[in-house]
């Protein structure tokens, strides 16, 4: 790393004391750039990196609601708009009981480059709280939901941010925060929230995007070895929303998914998470906010390994699919010991930076998060696209504009890397083609 870069990072550093996410986010990003940065003095000149680095805007607030037993609540809001460069702030929202400011700055910040990778006109953020849905009731749900966008409203917009869903906000908490919004505001503006119903203006695909999206990324990586999906088996963590349309799509292209987890433990199914019942039992315990992975167990009669992470078993590509740094140094020993060759984080930093560098080091492929898990924000920003034009396209068509924006991101990866003389190396290029975009539009606007 270059002293302009070294610079920069020690300054991220003593700003954001603690904010440990953030933090290794920015040291993986800088990895990538040291031959970007040194063919362009001009950053420098600019404090292109110093600004890039920084959120334009951070917004933390008090949510109060009041729970069945008529006892008041107090949870922390925050909504972090990082860079809107090249379009306006987008990302999603994560109600989970560790949310703190250093994990939304790590997300907007990863979003940024994560959105320009899709080639959409959309900018980086990320919002959330500490509230957890877990155990708690719909209306407890609603009425926490109310009073968060009590306070979001006014700084969200169609062309301002458009916030999504994320972990612990599906379905449901995008229906009750859009119609507090609604009920605020008097206006039905579609385009403020992404993640709907199909009933009120959402996209067809979009709950199947991120793990379709990374399963179709996953495609081209095996078709540069020659090699297919069919017939191969996949690792996969968690049980929500992206591990499900991994597993759906990996047993439609003729794979399967032995693995599935959460906090408790994992199950392995060596039969694969292949047919509609089972499928469709994910999205039961999805929905069971009570539920854990061991009633999949139970449901088919499959081992369940508790307190145990499924990475040391023997499968040919390892997705993790749950949360940020799941896979430490120890998991990635283990992962490579199992003999994976293919490995494709789909959480966002699934992976501590000291293991994603021993996993490029001793995998066929590593492929990382911001590329991989793409799809979602992209049908999201396509479904901004039918908002504004009043019309929904087919599932058909936005598959295949998915399967197209992944197709472009693998590919724009390779060749920035090949570019600038760094090989088959998927991280790098990804880092390096998303920051060039963002950095070309900074540049064109001047010191803002």
């Amino acid at each position: 790393m270059n002293d302009y870069m070294t610079r920069v990072l020690n300054d991220v550093k003593r700003r954001n004391s603690g904010e440990t996410e953030f933090i290794q986010s920015v040291e993986e990003v800088f990895k990538s750039l040291e031959v970007v940065i040194n063919a362009h003095p001009e950053y420098e000149k600019v404090g292109l990196l110093e600004r890039m680095t920084e959120p334009e805007r951070v917004v933390s607030f008090r949510v109060p609601w009041i729970d069945d037993s008529g006892k008041v609540q107090v949870n922390r809001g925050f909504r972090v708009q990082f860079n809107n460069a090249i379009g306006p702030y987008k990302g999603g929202l994560r109600f989970q009981e560790n949310v703190y400011l250093g994990i939304m700055k790590f997300l907007a910040f990863e979003q940024t480059f994560k959105n320009s990778l899709t080639g959409l006109p959309i900018g980086g953020a990320k919002g959330g709280s500490d509230f957890d849905p877990r155990g708690k009731s719909d209306f407890e749900i609603m009425r926490f939901c109310q009073s968060f966008m009590t306070e979001l409203y006014r700084h969200i917009g169609a062309d301002i941010d458009v916030p999504a869903g994320d972990i612990g906000v599906g379905s449901r908490e995008i229906g009750f925060l859009y119609g507090q919004y609604k009920r605020i505001t008097g206006k039905y503006e579609s385009g403020v929230i992404t993640g709907k119903g199909m009933s009120y203006g959402g996209s067809f695909v979009r709950p199947e995007a991120t793990g379709y999206g990374a399963v179709y990324y996953m495609e081209r990586v095996l078709e540069h070895f020659g090699e297919k999906i069919k017939g191969k088996t996949f690792a996969v963590s968690g049980y929500g929303n992206v591990a499900w349309g991994v597993a759906l799509k990996v047993a439609q292209l003729g794979g399967k998914v032995v693995t599935l987890s959460d906090h408790t433990g994992y199950i392995y199914d060596k039969d694969g998470v292949i047919t509609d019942e089972k499928i469709d039992y994910m999205l039961k315990m999805r929905a069971d906010t009570s539920g854990t992975i061991k009633d999949y167990a139970e449901k088919f009669s499959v081992p369940f390994f508790p307190g145990e992470k499924p990475w040391g078993v023997k499968v040919d590509v390892v997705m993790p699919c749950a949360t940020q740094n799941e896979v430490n140094m120890e998991d990635a020993k283990k992962i490579v010991e199992a003999g994976v060759k293919y490995y494709a984080e789909v959480s966002n930093m699934s992976t501590s930076n000291d293991a994603l560098d021993y996993l490029k080091a001793n995998c066929d492929a590593v492929c990382p998060s911001k590329a991989v898990n793409a799809g979602g924000v992209a049908v999201s920003a396509l479904e901004m696209t039918q908002d504004s034009i009043r019309y929904n396209w087919s599932a058909d068509k936005v598959d295949s504009k998915l399967k197209d924006i992944m197709t472009n991101i693998y590919e724009d990866s390779v060749e920035a890397a090949e570019e600038y003389g760094l090989g088959y190396d998927l991280v790098a290029g990804a880092n390096i083609a998303g920051f060039e975009k963002v950095a070309d539009a900074m540049m064109a606007y001047g010191i803002v």
